[in-house]
């Protein structure tokens, strides 16, 4: 079982797991080695080769979360090259739908497109009071493609998840708690001590119990998640070979406002 990655950190804390994001460099933006390194922690999850009782996200530093996908890699990408690295971020997808154990999420800073679809990703999140959060894939010519068209109604409700996914607009961690993206919000110092509390407090309980529980909960208001996650990447499937998307990912790198056509 690998312990050393690239882009990852992750750390066994007797009963509780910590996985970082550790590109501070670019935002901890996701390129394909992040999500490939994901989903091979979390596949082994899945699998029970690899054990704990809690899994405890977050990014390294108090800049950003996750500020979502590298848009500098996805510059100049084919379509061929475009969905070869998306497969990547849908196995990641459904391997967090299917993880046994719970996942906190510990929002440090930013958490902009895909780092807000890792949040929704987890059971629940504590967030710093300075973070903030969008779902800035209109804007690009594209939309969420790992799953937040699915959590994000779940989450805060059909009219406010069409208002935040159709603006690209951000939103502060105030907002995000009143709608119910987050639990809880502390001072940035104060974050990990309260999610490892947390996750110990979960991690001291029966696991047999904890893992029964979360898979019924799941089963409550995520019965039918991965059905309609591909009604989710069937529709962004069809922004990859547009015009719009080459030109909103220019017009990204570019500095500049995107200018779309609709074709």
């Amino acid at each position: 079982m690998k312990e050393s990655f690239d882009t990852i950190i992750v750390d066994q804390e007797e009963d509780l797991t910590w996985i970082t994001l550790n590109r501070p460099e670019v935002a901890n933006a996701f390129n394909t080695r992040m999500a490939e390194e994901l989903l091979a922690v979390f596949s082994e999850f899945v699998s029970g080769a690899r054990t704990t009782r809690c899994v405890i996200l977050t990014g390294t530093g108090e800049r950003a979360f996750c500020a979502g996908g590298d848009l500098k890699q996805r510059h100049g990408m084919t379509d061929e090259e475009w969905y070869a690295q998306h497969v990547v971020f849908e196995d990641l997808a459904r391997a967090l739908m299917d993880c046994p154990v719970p996942i906190l999420g510990a929002i440090n800073g930013a958490a902009y497109g895909g780092g807000t679809e890792l949040t929704l990703a987890c059971d629940f999140a504590y967030a710093a009071k300075h973070a903030r959060f969008a779902l800035t894939e209109t804007t690009l010519g594209i939309m969420p493609g790992m799953a937040g068209t699915q959590y994000l109604p779940r989450a805060v409700g059909i009219r406010r998840a069409k208002e935040i996914i159709l603006t690209g607009r951000p939103f502060s961690a105030e907002q995000a708690l009143e709608w119910g993206l987050v639990n809880e919000l502390c001072e940035p110092e104060a974050l990990l001590e309260l999610v490892r509390a947390t996750a110990q407090r979960i991690a001291d309980n029966g696991p047999i119990a904890i893992q029964g529980a979360l898979k019924a909960i799941n089963n409550a208001g995520f019965a039918s998640l991965k059905q309609d996650y591909e009604i989710e990447l069937a529709s962004y499937n069809k922004t990859v070979p547009t015009k719009d998307r080459r030109e909103g990912i220019a017009a990204f790198n570019e500095k500049r406002k995107a200018q779309f056509t609709g074709e």
